[in-house]
């Protein structure tokens, strides 16, 4: 029987969607992509203007996309859309990959949240203070006279975390994902 998802994604019910009584991971990964492009009641900001291609508008054809990911079915590995091609806005079968949640996270640049100061940057009385989270080390970089000396200090210590995750899961991700981590740059506009 072929149902439709929100009026668009289609499930003619050849992959189950759920195991168990419990939705299928497949299923829910890509309920919640749908959700996210064409509920505008369900979606964050940081999700408008986010589409989906044509096959994955096809539950079976995502469904088996997923079966062929390096990292699909991994605890606490997450469907990013934004690390291959850096602000993409589109779920799709080149632009998506599987990644720990630990380094999708680390990308995040919450700008809805952060206000007016570039990325790792902050007030600190009449200066401004850089810090960078990172697992071992403290956050804080340093103090500057000016939001962009401290933009550069986080940048560069960004840059160097997220080099150091690479190496860290590289024998766990998708070859895509490691060279685009490898290569990633924070920019003053994130």
């Amino acid at each position: 029987m072929t149902k439709l998802v929100y009026g668009i994604g289609l499930n003619d019910g050849k992959y189950p969607t759920k195991v168990n009584g419990k939705t299928s991971k497949p299923y829910s990964l890509w309920i919640s992509l749908l959700t996210r492009c064409f509920r505008p009641e369900k979606k964050s900001r940081a999700y408008a203007g986010c589409s989906v291609s044509q096959n994955f508008k096809t539950y079976n054809y995502f469904h088996e996309w997923c079966q062929n990911q390096i990292g699909f079915g991994q605890e606490s590995f997450e469907l990013d859309k934004d690390l291959l091609f850096k602000g993409n806005k589109t779920y799709s079968e080149d632009t998506c990959l599987f990644l720990p949640s630990r380094l999708n996270k680390l990308l995040l640049t919450s700008g809805a949240i952060r206000g007016s100061l570039p990325l790792g940057v902050s007030a600190h009385g009449k200066r401004f203070k850089a810090q960078c989270l990172r697992e071992t080390t403290s956050p804080h970089i340093g103090i500057f006279n000016t939001p962009e000396e401290a933009f550069a200090a986080y940048k560069q210590a960004k840059e160097s975390f997220i080099k150091l995750q690479a190496e860290k899961w590289k024998a766990l991700i998708d070859p895509r994902a490691y060279a685009a981590l490898m290569a990633y740059e924070v920019s003053i506009s994130d």
